[in-house]
């Protein structure tokens, strides 16, 4: 039996399926597999299931490749990228990573909101220009974290991480907004429950951490924006389409906000031009937040596990589709 990976998976994915005898195949090219190269390649090659990493899954790929894809497992923990309903349609299980790149993501959100509030970014880049010694004593500077608040949208694992490691680091105070409470942040980490022009007005920090769903879709758009503290800085390493992006541009140029720290942007890869990338109070990451050797392998062991399961029938342990179950 053979199976398919859009992009090259981790080692221990591949062993795991080698000793169950699944042959695993890899685009190893440096450019994405194309949605024509990726229909040939599924319907003749004869493969039974497909790791999704980095591509659009969309109806019409699930419609060509319905009658020998047994199983898709993503790579990922969003899956906004694939056509769920044509897939339910098909009666083709998905299955997604949770929760193994929790504190890797929140730690990459922790890590660009310490960027943005020191400018180590675009500091970098003076040293590079050779830009060093012609300092002045009252430019370029950041803004301090110690003390202030972090506004986190979407408190649900990752978001806990990071209210955990801000709290921790910065003893900051930590407010949230969600669809419902969060107990166990309220308790300890004494969170405040806001709604989500509270959140918008008292953040210094606001730290974006939801699902992408047509609610959440660019909701961080000028009118939010306009809401927002003139001091505070924006973070996401949730989806790039939960911000208006040319909105962010126009907000940070005239100083509605203070910064900007990007891990997913709209659209993905940025183009080298936009001018996010040369804003001193910006810093833009290309979608890292998962990229550690172990939260890789996990996500890689999780997804092999997956693929196993769906493989021989078997119900997949982080099924995304789950209404393919229902009543068995």
């Amino acid at each position: 039996m053979k199976v398919f990976a859009t992009k090259v998976i981790p080692d221990i994915a591949k062993t795991l399926l080698s000793a169950n005898n699944i042959q695993v195949d890899e685009w190893e090219k440096e450019v994405p597999i194309s949605k024509e190269e990726l229909i040939q390649t599924l319907t003749n090659g004869h493969y039974a299931g497909l790791f999704v990493v980095g591509v659009k899954i969309d109806a019409e790929i699930i419609r060509a490749i319905q009658n020998n894809i047994k199983v898709i497992s993503l790579l990922s923990v969003g899956f906004d990228n694939i056509d769920l309903q044509a897939a339910t349609k098909a009666g083709i299980p998905v299955s997604n990573t949770p929760d193994v790149l929790n504190n890797a993501t929140a730690e990459t959100a922790f890590l660009l909101m310490q960027n943005v509030a020191r400018k180590a970014f675009y500091n970098y880049k003076r040293i590079l220009e050779g830009k060093w010694s012609n300092e002045s004593f009252t430019t370029n500077l950041g803004i301090d974290l110690q003390g202030k608040t972090i506004g986190i949208f979407g408190l649900g694992k990752i978001g806990f991480v990071m209210a955990e490691l801000c709290k921790a680091a910065f003893n900051m105070e930590v407010i949230y907004h969600n669809r419902s409470r969060n107990e166990k942040a309220d308790k300890t980490l004494h969170a405040q429950f806001v709604s989500f022009n509270e959140l918008l007005d008292r953040s210094d920090v606001l730290s974006l951490h939801c699902a992408l769903t047509p609610q959440t879709t660019r909701i961080f758009n000028a009118a939010a924006f306009k809401k927002m503290k003139k001091s505070a800085i924006l973070i996401n390493t949730a989806r790039g389409k939960v911000i208006d992006e040319p909105a962010l541009i126009n907000a940070l140029q005239e100083k509605e906000i203070w910064g900007a720290g990007l891990d997913v942007t709209d659209p993905e890869p940025m183009q080298p031009a936009n001018p996010l990338l040369q804003m001193p109070n910006v810093a833009v990451l290309p979608h890292i937040g998962s990229a550690t050797v172990g939260t890789r392998n996990k996500m890689g062991q999780l997804a092999a596990e997956n693929m196993l399961l769906g493989l021989t029938d078997q119900r997949l342990k982080t099924i995304i589709n789950k209404e393919l179950y229902s009543g068995k």
